[in-house]
């Protein structure tokens, strides 16, 4: 009788591990309605069962943290390199998304064997036809935003914004952290009026006549053009034009939204099969369509509004998205001490 009821036990023991293998739980931070509509079909292609942690991405990392041992997280998606950089330097996350498919869809600068790039986000400027020139704008580069010409005239995200923190990373890594202290002294200098806002406020900005250039994210623009942020947002938009700097060196400055395998991960392989998924070319086209950011992985198309947008720049594929992580602390540092809000 005692036999009969291990065996029972065991039983039920080795159904509830099965059943359990059988999912995989995602901490995200992207919002989208869409991403969730994406799991699904990921579910019905599988039957690995997605249990999404929605939240902004402070909240989640703090909870995974606490939690430690006894987090049931899986992956943590989140936007922005430096944020899945900074979060592995805390040591929350492990190697594992290094299979044959994802190194073959994802170039080497977009990801680590911890975490890898879903979806490409360029940050570039916007400005307004009628107050600028196609004089001022040849050859622009990140770097010369912080030129006199553009002082009292330009519109960015505070110096805690992730986005602008990354962007800074990009050029420490590239120009140094000497240089970058001086051309963050001259961002301040050339500000319309202290940060405020989201990207959007910074296209709303121009398209008001407050200032005549804006850095922010290509998604933004294309958003606001598609009518979902409302008419008035959408007419807003159709005022400002893209550019996109540094064309005649290593091009406009990409980030990421990404995926990172969290230490510990309950479901690993099932983890890493959800990764690989939202690499296929199904899910690109069905991120891209939604979201607006540009695919990860080639022979996929962005949406209408981003293409209009051009579609043939450069982008800037030597800088290791990596560096963002490591350097933001540098980039936080020179901001806040040239007085950027």
């Amino acid at each position: 009788m005692r036999k009969i009821r291990t065996i029972g036990f065991l039983c039920l023991v080795l159904f509830a591990e099965n059943l359990f293998a059988n999912e995989v739980n995602i901490f995200s931070a992207r919002h989208y309605d869409s991403d969730v509509q994406l799991y699904e079909k990921f579910t019905a292609k599988t039957g690995i069962k997605v249990n999404v942690v929605s939240g902004k991405s402070g909240a989640l990392e703090k909870r995974i943290i606490e939690e430690g041992a006894d987090s049931k997280a899986d992956l943590y998606i989140t936007a922005d390199a430096g944020r899945l950089g900074a979060f592995d330097a805390k040591g929350m996350l492990q190697a594992g998304l290094n299979s044959a498919a994802i190194k073959a869809a994802v170039p080497k600068n977009f990801r680590t064997s911890k975490w890898v790039g879903i979806a490409k986000r360029a940050r570039i400027v916007y400005f307004a036809p009628e107050r600028v020139s196609g004089a001022e704008l040849t050859g622009l580069t990140y770097e010369s935003l912080a030129d006199p010409k553009w002082q009292g005239r330009l519109v960015i995200r505070a110096s805690n914004n992730i986005y602008n923190q990354s962007l800074v990373a990009s050029l420490i890594k590239n120009n140094g952290k000497g240089k970058v202290s001086k051309w963050s002294e001259g961002m301040v200098k050339n500000m319309a009026r202290s940060p405020k806002g989201n990207d959007r406020a910074q296209i709303l900005a121009v398209a008001a006549g407050e200032a005549d250039i804006a850095v922010a994210n290509t998604y933004y623009l294309a958003l606001m053009l598609s009518g979902k942020k409302g008419p008035e947002q959408q007419a807003a938009a159709k005022k400002v034009k893209p550019f996109f700097p540094n064309q005649d060196g290593r091009g406009t400055h990409m980030n990421i939204s990404g995926a990172g395998l969290v230490k510990g991960a309950p479901n690993k392989a099932n983890a890493i099969k959800l990764v690989e998924f939202l690499l296929s070319e199904e899910a690109q086209n069905h991120i891209v369509n939604n979201t607006f950011e540009y695919p990860m992985i080639a022979g996929v198309s962005p949406h209408p509004l981003v293409v209009n947008m051009g579609l043939d720049f450069k982008q800037d594929l030597n800088t290791k998205v990596v560096s963002y992580g490591k350097r933001q602390a540098d980039a936080l540092e020179v901001m806040t001490a040239a007085g950027w809000k």
